[in-house]
């Protein structure tokens, strides 16, 4: 025989749901079973199931993410059983709980799943909840236009109506609306009016609006409540700029050594960054570089007299990571050309990485941080076949404590030199434990801090350190490049993994130079940078970008004479001046950045379709209520991704995606030319790669 063991009694766990016996009017005589007094089983499921809650981030483990200004959409499963007609709601708490209420509309038919969308103004811990209850009159409307004009149950039915009415007359209403549903309550009475007249007064926009605002409801079922962890809008909103303080102002001397950029002279290059409209400049690591094995040109274990060595080499006689490299300036400088970005609206993102040269003082004071090998020696990185013999990565498990201790103390100091950005350098070689204490233990006391996340993993490994606490993090942008590769990645970094990870899309870093952008010439150049300042609101570009330069190591997929391993001081003004610079191309992408707020969002991003396998086609909409000018916002991007061809195809587009009927015609002006054109759902489209490979058009409705 066999026998079945009862479920264990829990607490209300997973979707988390209850039913409500206070009702916005007088319910009905239903009631929740007392089956936990019979069964000794407490239902998960409440009176109206409500499943899958989004944004959610593995059920609730951790927050979902969302930046100040940021239009999030909400959306649940909801249904009942039968055919009755349900609402659902949305009610959402800030931080200071206040309480907003949105109702949430239906999906898909036959999805039973309910959206809305919500902007979050402040930063703070909001939370959450969905709220689904029987649309009671909804339902009898539903019977009613189905019975009244087949003359079944005629009168039964209006009954059932003025029940209703009655009902919704119990609870607080204006005085006007009081008075239109005693009016129709008589109505229903009224059994010598024409049925049909009776269900026209029934169905009158007052009586409909009336009905919306206030429900008819009974069977009210609360969802558990959900976290919503609203950070500072520069953690999901930037344009960055990356580039070597000691390369600006370098100058080759009469030797042929090289004297070192210093931060002074670092920031004249400053305006010149804010002036292409980037918010964040980022540096690689300015501290003390190690002696031994230090690297020479193009990674050379054999480096000339002096060679810089690579920033990520970190440590030497001067000292460790809360040391300034001598040859960059002191602490005081340092901290004069962080104030000195702040003034022109840049803000500085430093370099952490949790490694250590053979020089550094953690090797000596600490050798329990590293991997003695069964020789004696210090275990080196590798990333095979690659070998950093410069480098000695730190071993989590020998002293958790004290690494702990001494990382949380490095990022105090920073913070109080002025910094509230900081780029971590490989944090997948790391325990992701300990950067969810890391980050969850500075941000109890500075909840301003970002930290973006230079991971280039799989997919399992980069995801759950977003979730783990990264409020940005590096992405597989950088190799997605056709026209099906781009459509995927951009759909999924919108809609499939939007409730935790942002993506910085850097369109090269000094490690990263693609085939792409080695063999694909100046469009190449143009392509990156419009995809990446349009379908994300974080994006990134290293110095030299905008040079277009372009020649890689051989065999390798980065620069020859690679900026981190010697000086690579620019002429920037000459290019621009020859004509030879993307700069203003940069220039007008952060422009147009600033000018649409729906390129400031992630999530609404609608992937449309063209006939050319190399036209990539992409909106961002963004309705009237959340731009704060009373009216709409889209941008249409139009991309061919082949940089050696001209394509002529049709763009196919969603327009109800975009805000507008199927038969609408409306006016698009291009930001890269100036063009405008009158467009509908079908539009030819030709795009010279030599010439602008992308459109970036702006709609407005005619």
């Amino acid at each position: 025989m066999t026998t079945t063991t009862p479920p264990t009694p829990r607490k209300s766990g997973g979707s988390g749901h209850r039913s409500d016996a206070k009702n916005r009017t007088p319910r009905t005589s239903a009631t929740q079973p007392t089956n936990a007094a019979t069964s000794g089983y407490r239902t998960v499921l409440g009176r109206l199931p409500i499943l899958e809650l989004s944004p959610s981030v593995d059920g609730g483990l951790w927050p979902a993410k969302a930046y100040a200004g940021e239009v999030v959409p909400f959306s649940a499963v909801a249904f009942r059983e039968g055919h009755g007609v349900i609402g659902v709601d949305l009610t959402l708490v800030s931080p200071d709980g206040a309480r907003f209420e949105r109702r949430m509309r239906p999906g898909a038919p036959g999805t039973d799943r309910w959206h809305t969308l919500a902007q979050v103004p402040t930063e703070g811990m909001w939370r959450f909840r969905v709220t689904a209850w029987a649309d009671d009159w909804a339902t009898w409307l539903h019977a009613a236009e189905v019975k009244v004009p087949l003359g079944q149950d005629v009168e039964l039915v209006f009954a059932e109506g003025a029940q209703l009415l009655t009902r919704a007359l119990a609870g607080r209403r204006p005085p006007s609306d009081r008075v239109a549903l005693r009016e129709l309550v008589e109505l229903m009475g009224d059994t010598s009016a024409d049925p049909a007249a009776r269900l026209d007064a029934a169905t009158a926009p007052r009586v409909t609006g009336i009905l919306t605002a206030r429900p008819i409801a009974s069977l009210v079922t609360h969802s558990a409540e959900h976290l919503l962890e609203v950070e500072r809008t520069e953690a999901g909103v930037a344009s960055w700029y990356e580039f070597f303080p000691r390369s600006e102002g370098a100058k080759r001397l009469a030797d042929g050594t090289w004297k070192s950029g210093t931060f002074r002279s670092a920031a004249r290059r400053l305006p010149a960054v804010a002036a292409m409209g980037f918010d964040v400049v980022y540096l690689p690591p300015v501290h003390p570089i190690g002696e031994s094995y230090r690297k020479g040109r193009n990674n050379s274990l054999a480096p000339e007299p002096g060679d810089p060595g690579s920033p990520w080499a970190i440590g030497g006689d001067a000292g460790g990571h809360d040391v300034l490299h001598p040859d960059l300036g002191d602490t005081a400088e340092f901290i004069r050309f962080v104030r000195k970005a702040a003034k022109l609206g840049l803000e500085v993102a430093m370099d952490f990485a949790l490694q250590a040269s053979p020089d550094h003082p953690w090797v000596r004071e600490h050798p329990e941080w590293f991997t003695t090998l069964p020789d004696g020696s210090i275990a080196y990185a590798e990333n095979p076949p690659k070998k950093y013999q410069d480098i000695y990565p730190i071993n989590f498990d020998n002293d958790p404590d004290g690494i702990r201790a001494e990382a949380l103390r490095l990022i105090e100091y920073w913070i109080a030199a002025g910094i509230r950005t900081f780029r971590v350098d490989n944090p997948h070689t790391k325990p992701l434990d300990f950067w969810e204490w890391l980050i969850h233990t500075v941000r109890l006391k500075h909840p301003d801090i970002v930290f973006l996340a230079e991971a280039f993993t799989r997919p399992a490994v980069m995801q759950t350190l977003a979730k783990a606490g990264f409020q940005q993090s590096y992405s597989y942008f950088t190799w997605r490049n056709s026209k099906e590769e781009l459509e995927e990645f951009l759909d999924s970094i919108a809609h499939e993994t939007d409730a935790f990870l942002r993506p910085n899309l850097f369109v090269n870093t000094p490690d990263i130079l693609t085939e792409y952008l080695q063999f694909g010439g100046h469009p190449a150049f143009k392509l990156r940078a419009a995809i990446a300042a349009t379908g994300a609101p974080l994006w990134g570009v290293y110095s030299g970008f905008e040079l277009y330069e372009s020649v890689a190591r051989s065999g390798a997929e980065e620069y020859i004479d690679n900026e981190k391993y010697e000086y690579r001081p620019r002429d920037y003004a000459q290019a621009e001046a020859r004509g030879e610079s993307l700069a203003p191309y940069l220039t007008m992408l952060n422009r147009v950045r600033d000018e649409h707020p729906a390129l400031r969002q992630l999530r609404n991003l609608t992937v449309h379709a063209s006939d050319d396998d190399a036209v990539l086609v992409f909106s961002k909409h963004l309705e009237r209520e959340f731009t704060g000018t009373r009216t709409p916002d889209t941008v249409i991007v139009v991309a061919n991704v082949d940089p050696h061809s001209v394509r002529e195809t049709l763009v196919h587009l969603d327009l109800a995606a975009i805000g507008l009927p199927v038969d609408a015609r409306f006016e698009v002006t291009d930001a890269v030319t100036g063009q405008t054109w009158t467009w509908g759902s079908v539009n030819y489209v030709r795009l010279d790669a030599f010439d602008e490979p992308v459109h970036i058009l702006s709609v407005k409705a005619v």
